[in-house]
């Protein structure tokens, strides 16, 4: 089954998550037109289609976002842009002096069957940190805390509790279901 990401961190999780479900994931980097929406369904839904036609065999996307309550969902859908141009610094520095830190990290994927897109979902809650914190994971994982650790601090933990991993299991048990 095919993986269609630039992103090796993504890549890696989906591998290790597939393989506890007999499925063998194949990485490839594929140049597409990343579209921008007022939701990650949209965004990747959209961005499935645009391949659909470079793309015959079955494959997924997936994209992710992560979502703070006192920033009325910011960043959102715009997580990646947001992050090319203030990561975690930035987020930091929007989050000083709020006491609400609550978050959100929802993943979405989109997988084209060979004949249409279909969309799975998942989500993790937890609260911005303070500072950064671990030097493992990728993207926002060292500014959003699961309990007392953040997702850079956890390593392969993550996988056991993400939100790729919760979107990857509804898209793995739906696939078997399939038969």
């Amino acid at each position: 089954m095919l993986f269609i990401t630039s992103n090796k961190g993504k890549f890696d999780e989906a591998y290790e998550i597939g393989k506890k479900y007999g499925f063998e994931i194949e990485w490839r980097k594929e140049k597409y037109e990343e579209f921008q929406g007022d939701s990650l369904e949209e965004i990747a839904y959209k961005s499935a289609l645009a391949l659909v036609n470079k793309i015959k065999e079955p494959f997924f996307i997936e994209d992710s976002g992560l979502f703070i309550n006192a920033l009325n969902g910011f960043p959102g859908p715009y997580s990646s842009y947001v992050f090319k141009t203030i990561g975690n610094d930035g987020i930091l520095r929007l989050m000083e002096g709020v006491e609400n830190r609550k978050a959100k990290f929802i993943a979405v994927i989109a997988y084209f069957d060979g004949s249409r897109v279909r969309i799975f979902n998942g989500e993790v809650e937890g609260e911005i940190s303070r500072e950064k914190r671990g030097d493992k994971g990728f993207g926002y994982d060292p500014v959003f805390l699961y309990g007392d650790k953040t997702f850079a601090e956890l390593g392969e933990e993550k996988n056991e509790v993400s939100h790729r991993r919760r979107a990857l299991e509804r898209f793995f048990e739906s696939i078997m279901a399939d038969g």
